[in-house]
């Protein structure tokens, strides 16, 4: 992904370029492997260039970018294939520190939100982290409080492409936590929802990069891939159905923006996205395999990067089928005569 077309401004092609030239000199000596650690050394130079806070507040040790800004990092991450909890340390974590009024170091943050029995289960990064924003509920309202990670239990767990996914257990009547109003926390689970979107998009799109390139110089029976109608109309649907998830990410996060996170129809927008995002992972990573052939099938070959986190990232905060069953509930609420209304806005 790489423009929202509402957006006012378009991202700096240096910082694109720059973003880029990081990434991809850190994968140029660091290859992929089935477990996934956050490199502190790529961390510590992501730091200093000021992309691990991009979007926090100058005054608290920011950048003060935007959305626009993060979407082209998350991007640049992703066609790298270099996995690190930079969404959820700056989109989620710290902004909910920062839009909590409460404080924000430069320690490495995920976030957990503990079910009733002080519990998360699968939280993103959580063993990487210093410190771990926990978000519980208690007599009707959200609290939260800033938790070193060594405070915590932290049962490790990995995804399917070797990511941390772990559970974290929390004793919450040792904190006392402060008080945090649930349109945050709504906001919170809207920005981690969209961010796997975005992600993913990103990973799609990559796919179907590599699949263009790998038709046009691969040769088959005296002739190259790309000249078969068959290859042919494997690539077009995966652009396809890349571009449509990408339409409808980008829609969400434009009327999130727009709106502050606070749009009537955001919920709807945002399960869209997810759905779309989903679906097409199934017929992209497909496509992208038959395309690719054997080789595709290699550790050697990167088409697994994106392939298979495309398919591991699809299913964070929520399955597809959940976020069908959120379309399709919105759909059958507003009935016939409001279901344009209910798409267009």
């Amino acid at each position: 992904m790489t423009t929202v077309e509402s957006s006012p401004a378009a991202v700096d092609p240096a910082l694109t370029e720059m973003m880029d030239a990081v990434f991809g000199a850190h994968r140029e000596t660091r290859p992929d492997t089935a477990a996934v650690e956050r490199d502190e050394t790529l961390w510590r130079q992501l730091e200093d260039l000021g992309l691990v806070r991009l979007t926090g507040p100058e005054s608290d040790g920011g950048s003060g970018a935007g959305w626009l800004e993060a979407v082209e990092l998350l991007g640049a991450a992703v066609r790298h294939g270099v996995r690190i909890p930079l969404a959820e340390h700056d989109l989620l974590a710290c902004w909910l520190l920062d839009a909590n009024g409460m404080a924000c170091d430069d320690a490495v943050r995920t976030v957990a939100v503990l079910d009733d029995d002080g519990m998360s289960a699968g939280v993103p990064w959580a063993r990487g982290a210093d410190r771990i924003v926990v978000v519980w509920r208690v007599d009707g309202e959200y609290r939260a409080a800033d938790v070193a990670a060594a405070a915590v239990r932290i049962s490790a767990g990995t995804n399917s492409i070797g990511e941390p996914r772990d559970s974290v257990t929390v004793d919450v009547s040792l904190l006392d936590g402060v008080p945090v109003p649930a349109a945050l926390i709504d906001q919170l689970m809207r920005r981690a929802a969209l961010v796997r979107a975005i992600q993913v998009c990103a990973a799609l799109d990559r796919i179907v990069e590599l699949s263009i390139e790998h038709a046009s110089t691969r040769v088959q029976f005296g002739r190259a891939l790309s000249k078969f109608q068959t290859i042919q109309n494997l690539i077009s649907d995966s652009a396809a159905e890349s571009a449509l998830a990408r339409s409808a990410t980008e829609a969400a996060l434009t009327a999130a923006v727009a709106d502050g996170w606070a749009s009537d129809r955001l919920d709807f927008m945002i399960a869209v996205a997810r759905s779309c995002a989903g679906h097409a992972a199934s017929v992209v990573v497909r496509n992208g395999h038959q395309i690719h052939g054997a080789i595709g099938t290699t550790r050697e070959h990167r088409l697994h990067e994106f392939t298979r986190s495309a398919l591991a990232w699809r299913s964070d905060y929520g399955s597809v089928d959940r976020w069908d069953s959120v379309v399709t509930d919105a759909t059958l609420r507003v009935g016939g005569r409001g279901l344009w209304s209910l798409i267009t806005g």
